[in-house]
Order: C-alpha cells, then sequence, then structure tokens
C-alpha cells in the first residue's frame, strides 16, 4: 500500500527524568546561552510550594527569573497581555512555562508575541504566526492536556468563547516530564487531566483527514500507558511507575493530535467551558461517551483496533469490538471518580440549545470528525450527556 503524503512535527528536546525539575537550572544552561527568564505558572503551584525550589535551581545556574502567576484556567487575552508586558520590562530573553496546560499555552504566547510586534488578535487561526519567538521551554505538572508538545495555544476570547493560535513557532525548544510534579495532584484532577489525554489519543487516531502512520503509532502507545494507569495513579497518588507512565503517555498523545487533529470531543466541550468555567479535562470526560457512540457508525473499525490496543476482553466482528471498546471507556471513566453526566457539574438543561450553537463555531475541530455533526446532532449529543 503506497502512502499518502502526511507531514509530523513536534518539539525537538524532550528530557525525561523522576525530580528533574530539581536540575531544571542545569538542564536549561547546557542547552541555551540566555540568561534572563520569565517562569509563566499560577498561584496554586507557588502556594504548593513547587515553584520555589525550581527557582532556586535556576538562579544557581546563573538564571536571573522574573516569575509571573497570574495565569488562571481559561486564560483570557489580558493575561497573555499582561505576561508580555513584564517580560518586555525584564528584557527577558528565555520563557520558561511551568503548570498546567493553561501556562503552557500562556508561555507559548509570552515567548512569540515578546519578540514580536504581530497583534495577538491577527494570529489566531492556523499558521498566522509571523515572527521569530524567545527560546521556549516547557515543564508540564499535569498528565493530561499534552500542551508541551503541541503547537496550540487556547485563549478566552470573549464571556464564553475560546479560539485557538496553531502555528508551527509554539513548538517548544525544550520539554522536560518530571513525573514527580504531579505527586500532589488530587484523585478528581488525576482523573479529568488522565481522560483529556485519552481523548486526545483516541480523536487523533480517528481524525478525518491527517491521520498517519506516526500519529497512529503514538496514539495508540499513549492509549495503552494511559489505559493501564489511569486507575493506578487515581487511587494512589505517589504511584511511581503510573504517575511516570502517565505523563509519557499525555506526552505521547499531544504528539499525536498536534499532528492529527481533535474532533468533536474538543469542539462540544469547549462551550462548556466557557460558560461553566469547568476545567478542560473534565469537559472532555462529559462528551467522550455520547460522542465515541455516535462517531462508531463509521469509526467501528478503529475503536476495534483500540480495544485490541486497550487490551479489551472478548471476541467478534469490527462492530462488537467497537462497542466494547466503548464500554471499557465509559467503565475506566466510572471507575476513576471523574464526574459522568453534565447535571452533576452544575450544568442547566435549559442551556443545551445555546451550548450547541457555540459548538458549531469550533469549525477548525469539527471539521476532523469522521461523521458530521450539525447543530441538532450537538443538541442530541448534549442531551445524551445531561
Amino acid at each position: 500500500m503506497t502512502l499518502n503524503p502526511f507531514g509530523f512535527t513536534t518539539a525537538a528536546d524532550i528530557y525525561v527524568e523522576w525530580g528533574g525539575s530539581a536540575r531544571l537550572g542545569e538542564l536549561l544552561a547546557q542547552r541555551f546561552a540566555e540568561r534572563n527568564a520569565l517562569l509563566v505558572t499560577d498561584r496554586g503551584l507557588i502556594d504548593a510550594g513547587l515553584i520555589v525550589p525550581v527557582k532556586t535551581a535556576l538562579e544557581a545556574a546563573g538564571f536571573a527569573v522574573s516569575v509571573f502567576d497570574d495565569v488562571v484556567a481559561d486564560p483570557p487575552e489580558a493575561i497573555v497581555m499582561k505576561s508580555v508586558d513584564i517580560a518586555r520590562a525584564q528584557n527577558v530573553d528565555i520563557v520558561i512555562g511551568l503548570g498546567g496546560g493553561s501556562s503552557l499555552d500562556i508561555a507559548k504566547l509570552a515567548a512569540v508575541i515578546t519578540g514580536s510586534n504581530q497583534p495577538l488578535s491577527e494570529m489566531y487561526g492556523i499558521g498566522n504566526v509571523k515572527g521569530k519567538r524567545l527560546p521556549l521551554a516547557l515543564i508540564p505538572t499535569t498528565a493530561g492536556t499534552g500542551s508541551e508538545v503541541t503547537n496550540i495555544s487556547i485563549i478566552t476570547t470573549g464571556e464564553t468563547t475560546k479560539m485557538g493560535v496553531v502555528s508551527r513557532q509554539l513548538y517548544a525548544d525544550f520539554v522536560l516530564l518530571d513525573a514527580e510534579l504531579t505527586v500532589g495532584l488530587p484523585q478528581i484532577h488525576t482523573a479529568a487531566t488522565g481522560i483529556d489525554a485519552m481523548v486526545h489519543a483516541i480523536e487523533a487516531y480517528t481524525s478525518k483527514f491527517k491521520k498517519n502512520p506516526l500519529s497512529d503509532a503514538l496514539a495508540r502507545e499513549a492509549l495503552r500507558l494511559l489505559g493501564s494507569n489511569l486507575l493506578a495513579a487515581c487511587k494512589d497518588g505517589t504511584n511511581r511507575e503510573a504517575r511516570e507512565n502517565m505523563m509519557l503517555g499525555a506526552m505521547l498523545a499531544g504528539q499525536a493530535f498536534s499532528n492529527s487533529p481533535v474532533a468533536a470531543v474538543h469542539a462540544l466541550a469547549y462551550p462548556l467551558g466557557g460558560h461553566y468555567h469547568l476545567p478542560h479535562g473534565l469537559t472532555n470526560a462529559l462528551m467522550l461517551g455520547p460522542v465515541l457512540r455516535y462517531n462508531a457508525k463509521v469509526a467501528a473499525p478503529l475503536y476495534a483496533e483500540l480495544a485490541d490496543v486497550m487490551g479489551v476482553e472478548g471476541t467478534g466482528d469490527a462492530n462488537a469490538r467497537s462497542e466494547a471498546f466503548v464500554s471499557h471507556m465509559l467503565a475506566l471513566m466510572d471507575e476513576s471518580g471523574a464526574p459522568r453526566r453534565l447535571r452533576d457539574v452544575n450544568v442547566t438543561d435549559n442551556s443545551l440549545s445555546m451550548l450547541a450553537k457555540d459548538a458549531m463555531k469550533q469549525s477548525r475541530l469539527l471539521v476532523n470528525n469522521p461523521v458530521e455533526v450539525t447543530e441538532e446532532d450537538a443538541l442530541a449529543l448534549y442531551r445524551e450527556a445531561y
């Protein structure tokens, strides 16, 4: 069989070490000549005591460090520009993002905008970033978004709407995976971020146009790692093997969906985050079941392959194996302790039509879905999730 043309891009330098964040200064000093750093993070990580040792390690290696800790979930444009103002005022020449997906997304844009005169408003969409950026290092503290290896930043642009900047310049120069940083993550966050990563792998594997052999291989291995370690990480947050496998799996899923984009689960999840300020991983978990069932009429052969990857028991044709895969995913989510119904997180039934209308704005994502999703379909999916 001949190959369709495809491209694959990812972060150039990835390093994995349990406890490696304590050596961040040494690791960066080996790789970069720049020494005036902006460290982008959030207040919760400072309060948890994770930032002081990292800052100390950076300073010991000769870095001057300005800390920007105003990142919030679903960050608005004002947070992006505030980080840029600090970076410019301090003459920063390297940006370090340490935290969840929101902190990494802000770090990416801070690195791009600080070194450029291009307005953020011109960067939204695919391939619209024109200038170069400052050197960029990313260190995730959750095993979920995969943002450390994606070329995407998601920003809240209005009261409830989100837009994405998707550009090659957003790939980091250096990524550190230190799973020890995830040890303190509570069970519900471990569950939601882990399911988020599994959604990335599943949607990359079934993506309509850019699915390719490399993203497929990464998605399969990601799902194998995530599926076999999610419950262990949820039940014992100090389980080093589970934490390391979850973080590695989340990164592999990030590499997969950065090249074979996500689809309807994310498209329907974004309005929930925008209107109800629910964490991104949780909204993906809430919408996964209905979308899996909806897509199965086309994606059943691929779901059957993923059932084998995850070691789902049973036999039968593609449809039977697909059903077994969907059932396995639902059972896994139930056992993880993540909320399972929209009503459980205070979404009101009279808002479902509004959510469906908003989901249609996510055309960048919906085009990748293996089955077309109309506004009527989206409403039915929200009702099923309710």
